[in-house]
């Protein structure tokens, strides 16, 4: 598959610059990465050894990052994972447009299609990362992306799978497509990026909220008052990698081996046990994506 990043993505990638930061504490309790990006991590970050995926999946085991959802964002990414997926027992995948790609597509309805020909495969586990974003997508393109957006929810609902949604500034209109839709029976938040007041609605909707590096943030403050009142059983933790690395490695390139870090910082917000908190995560990989063996 063609995983070179765009010209866009190639500017935003020379701002990770410098090497991967050295590894965390390991995790006394196994927790997953609920959301990566291994094909982006290797191309845009640039993994050493022989076998880079081998490797990022090694690294993060020994940290105690046991288990990985590999997410697509278009249609070459989400095959590439759907056959990562079908032959790495710690791998799972998820396959979507990303909000982003959807307006720029010739043929939005034959990648739809493509979508959801992989969609049906053993272990790909969801739809995703699909959702709204207004930050980097114009009005122009709102239709387009709001039209993937409902057909994703579509494919979750009839192969009965998780949806996986990327929100950004656009949070009432996440909940608006969801409710003229009608939601999955299983929906995660990625990256959650709302206040206290959004968890609060999502959490009382029965959705999962998933926690990257971004709660480490300085300027996170609503961000750990979302996560503060959010229940274990509705939790996730990711890292988006290569994006969003945690304090104190901020700007440098992100893997599921740094998930110890954001974990341990959730503990510290939530003031749950460490220990506790991983085994709640860990259950709930199980109910969202179902077992990895």
């Amino acid at each position: 598959m063609n995983t070179q990043p765009s010209e866009s993505r190639k500017q935003r990638s020379a701002q990770r610059a410098g090497e991967f930061p050295p590894p965390p504490e390991p995790l006394a309790v196994p927790v997953f990465d609920s959301h990566t990006h291994l094909d982006i991590t290797i191309h845009e970050a640039g993994v050493p050894g022989g076998d880079p995926v081998e490797t990022l999946i090694t690294q993060a085991a020994k940290a105690g990052v046991d288990r990985l959802v590999q997410v697509g964002v278009d249609v070459a990414s989400s095959r590439w994972g759907a056959e990562l997926a079908a032959r790495h027992p710690s791998v799972l995948a998820t396959v979507a447009l990303h909000p982003n790609e959807a307006p720029g597509l010739a043929d939005l309805d034959e990648a739809l299609r493509e979508i959801e020909a992989l969609a049906g495969e053993p272990r790909v586990r969801g739809l995703g990362e699909t959702g709204l974003d207004t930050f980097r997508t114009g009005e122009e393109g709102r239709a387009a992306q709001e039209a993937s957006f409902r057909a994703h929810i579509a494919i979750a609902k009839r192969y009965g799978k998780a949806l996986v949604i990327h929100d950004r500034d656009a949070h009432q209109d996440v909940l608006r497509v969801l409710d003229e839709e009608g939601a999955p029976e299983t929906v995660v938040l990625h990256c959650f990026s709302g206040d206290a007041e959004f968890a609060a609605e999502c959490v009382r909707q029965g959705f999962y909220l998933s926690f990257a590096g971004t709660v480490t943030f300085a300027s996170a403050g609503a961000l750990r008052e979302a996560a503060a009142l959010t229940p274990p059983a509705q939790m996730l933790v990711e890292t988006d990698a290569p994006f969003l690395t945690p304090v104190p490695y901020r700007g440098r390139p992100n893997a599921s081996y740094l998930i110890p870090v954001t974990v341990r910082a959730l503990a510290g917000v939530t003031g749950r046990d460490l220990d506790e908190l991983c085994a709640a995560i860990s259950a709930n990989g199980e109910r969202v994506f179902g077992s990895w063996g």
